[in-house]
């Protein structure tokens, strides 16, 4: 194997994969990637399992030096300025660090969360069934913890490759984040109408445990405590202050604040994809509209292997492409419908 050596981290940059599942009622929360579809992106570009362990990278930067072989990676999710001893490269796409080579990424822009899969996978020992990292509890593989300088990961060593692979960019909607309300939104009376009604703001408090939000207070006419009940990734939970807190990846698995809603599936990862002081708006459907866009996702997820294509595998004509005029209203140099070509005869 190879080995990957972390030079610079940021402090939420950790292993994780699918999460743990089936230990809910024991009080072990799931954890895993913020999001999936990113997660599994990455990972089907470096020729893994969808939801293998990668190293999910925070809002700041990280660098990375290939150790003992050359290490073949794939990043997806928030962009990044990316590149392997100097050299860019693009989101969405594999590249290859020779040994010695350092892979730096700058700060996330347009997101928060970037997921690093490395060709192979990365090695570890499952804890409950599962790498991820939930730094609270201390499980985690190979650490316990967020990744910090000087860790070394034993990790796959590249294969061969005609070409490198890239992926085209899952289309988030810019829409609202969907929630299905309940369990507890009859404890809210009018505060339900604003709730759905204001503009929200990610809050700078916000973690990989909930993110709370900013606005209007939301009252609880009946108190703000409620016998504790099982909470889910995308509760929405609602404290005495008013100010709601929607359960990230390492939620606890019970609460005793009621919940007004939940986020569905579908928009999980758009909504932790959100940095610190955006703004948006809930919006309620149905549990059937909920279901019907999970399977959206899922069909999304199943047909990733299909929509892996050669990098760089547009086919120009050089050709027509040197007559053409792409400095005048055409707008795409791999796109010919775009290109303005001198007929024949012509002067």
């Amino acid at each position: 194997m190879s080995q990957l050596v972390a030079l610079t981290v940021g402090p939420v940059t950790s292993v994780q994969d699918a999460g743990r599942f089936g230990a809910q009622r024991y009080g072990l929360t799931t954890s895993g990637a913020m999001d999936h579809v990113a997660l599994a992106m990455a990972n089907r570009l470096a020729g893994n399992r969808p939801f293998a362990a990668a190293i999910e990278i925070g809002p700041f930067g990280a660098s990375f030096t290939a150790r003992n072989g050359a290490i073949r990676v794939a990043v997806s999710g928030a962009a990044r300025v990316a590149n392997i001893a100097g050299t860019p490269f693009p989101l969405n796409e594999t590249a290859l660090i020779a040994e010695g080579e350092t892979l730096n990424l700058g700060p996330a822009r347009n997101g928060v969360f970037s997921y690093l899969a490395i060709e192979g996978g990365i090695a570890g020992e499952p804890v409950f069934g599962s790498l991820s990292v939930n730094a609270r509890a201390g499980l985690g593989s190979p650490f316990p913890r967020p990744l910090q300088a000087g860790d070394v990961l034993d990790v796959g060593t590249a294969q061969i490759a005609p070409h490198e692979r890239a992926l085209d960019a899952f289309d988030q909607p810019q829409t609202p984040i969907r929630v299905v309300m309940g369990p507890q939104d009859d404890e809210f009376g009018a505060s339900c109408d604003v709730f759905l009604n204001s503009n929200w703001r990610i809050s700078a408090t916000s973690d990989r445990m909930g993110y709370r939000l900013e606005g209007p207070k939301v009252v609880h006419p009946g108190g703000h405590n409620i016998v504790s009940d099982g909470a889910v990734h995308g509760s929405i939970q609602v404290p005495g202050s008013g100010q709601p807190i929607v359960l990230m990846a390492d939620h606890g698995t019970t609460g005793g604040y009621p919940k007004i809603a939940t986020v569905i599936s579908a928009d999980l990862g758009r909504f932790a994809q959100m940095p610190a002081g955006s703004t948006f708006r809930f919006k309620a459907v149905s549990v059937e509209d909920a279901q019907a866009e999970a399977r959206k996702v899922a069909e999304f997820l199943r047909t990733l292997p299909e929509r892996v294509h050669p990098a760089g595998g547009s086919s120009l004509n050089l050709s027509e492409l040197q007559n053409a005029n792409v400095a005048g209203v055409a707008v795409n140099a791999i796109d010919t419908a775009t290109w303005q070509t001198q007929a024949v005869g012509e002067p």
